[in-house]
């Protein structure tokens, strides 16, 4: 890969070209990393030698004895560097995403966590600048509302809309787990509950594929193309809160993609093509999200059949927030802050979490990498 980014840098100053540019840029990532692994390696040999030389100065030999551990140290953090430059990167990484957050166990509890899940990541998108706008907010008596101004609620859709959106919170998908006291708890006992939380590629408002590479709604080869033939829609009236429309307009609708039989219902708006407009994304968002784990699902499978590489399903438990200890553990990274209003807030301790899950997701595809190398060659 170096020698082919070398010998396009060549051919480019010779003559531009788009694709030869492109691919210049999809190289200079790993023939940056290798040459930060190769100056490092080159300094650890040199050191190791000098140690290893019997006739060295005692001085230079005293300088090397003490660079040692570090050049040691950084030629391990610019190896895995180097790996994680390897990983293609996930097709919708550049996307924006949709957040859907439900509550799990736990009844009226789970409702009340889910709530605060959904203002959590809220204020993250805030703080990180990220413009967001509620697509639905269903609250646990059944009303709806695009203001989100309920305390529980039933089901959310966060729309982050901005670039890179899915690649960022992509890592918060899984089930939530909290443990506190409700408010409703005479005897101040512990109970734990837990959310849902669901991140989904959100596509552009146009049908012509802007923004999803090559790929388009209109190609059946694409993770993002649904056959209308396959889709049955209902039109009912909108039912609980709401305003004067409710239960006076047909403007709820309802999509059946009949294949999957995948099910979306927006009554949010009063207008409903506006519902079937925000209904048809939705649906178009869930169908690419399960075509993309059902490969990831088969690729799983076929590198645990060759050097077991672990999984952790999407249904296991992610984070477990503990309001008595103000503690948030994070069960894939393993990493732990004691900071939980910090971190409920939307605030660095989670980001901190994120970055750690991140990391430990570069691991993942790592070992997926050397997976793939071992089916290759088996």
């Amino acid at each position: 890969m170096a020698a082919e980014h070398s010998k396009l840098s060549s051919e480019l100053g010779e003559d531009f070209n788009l694709r030869t540019a492109r691919r210049l840029g999809e190289l200079s990532a790993v023939t940056s990393a290798l040459k930060e692994w190769e100056d490092a390696n080159n300094s650890f040999a040199e050191l190791n030698s000098i140690l290893r030389d019997p006739t060295s100065d005692p001085e230079l030999r005293s300088l090397a004895l003490e660079d040692i551990t570090s050049t040691a140290e950084q030629l391990s953090t610019l190896s895995r560097s180097l790996a994680s430059s390897l990983i293609p990167p996930h097709p919708f990484a550049h996307l924006p995403c949709l957040l859907e957050i439900r509550p799990g166990a736990g009844g009226g509890e789970a409702a009340l966590f889910a709530g605060d899940l959904l203002r959590m990541y809220q204020a993250f998108c805030s703080r990180k600048r990220f413009r967001t706008s509620l697509l639905k907010y269903e609250d646990a008596e059944g009303g709806f509302d695009c203001g989100g101004s309920g305390v529980s609620l039933q089901e959310a859709i966060l729309e982050v809309d901005s670039p890179g959106a899915y690649g960022e919170l992509r890592c918060e998908a899984g089930v939530h787990r909290v443990q506190r006291v409700p408010a409703t708890e005479s005897k101040g006992r512990t109970h734990t509950s837990s959310a849902v939380v669901l991140v989904l590629p959100s596509l552009p408002d146009s049908g012509d594929g802007e923004g999803l590479g090559e790929e388009g709604w209109s190609d059946p080869q694409s993770d993002y193309y649904i056959d209308p033939k396959d889709v049955r829609t209902d039109i009912m009236r909108a039912r609980g809160a709401g305003g004067q429309h409710v239960n006076t307009t047909d403007s709820a609708v309802r999509l059946t993609h009949l294949p999957t039989n995948t099910v979306v219902s927006i009554q949010d708006s009063r207008s409903q093509p506006k519902n079937r407009e925000k209904a048809w994304r939705l649906l178009r968002s869930k169908i690419a999200q399960a075509r993309r784990e059902a490969r990831e699902d088969e690729m799983v499978k076929m590198r645990r059949s060759v050097v077991g590489v672990a999984k952790t399903g999407r249904g296991d438990k992610i984070r477990t927030y503990n309001w008595g200890q103000q503690r948030v553990t994070d069960h894939r990274s393993g990493v732990s802050v004691h900071d939980l209003d910090d971190v409920i807030h939307g605030g660095a301790s989670l980001e901190k979490v994120m970055e750690s899950v991140k990391t430990w997701l570069v691991e993942r595809d790592i070992e997926n990498l050397a997976a793939d190398g071992a089916s290759e060659h088996s």
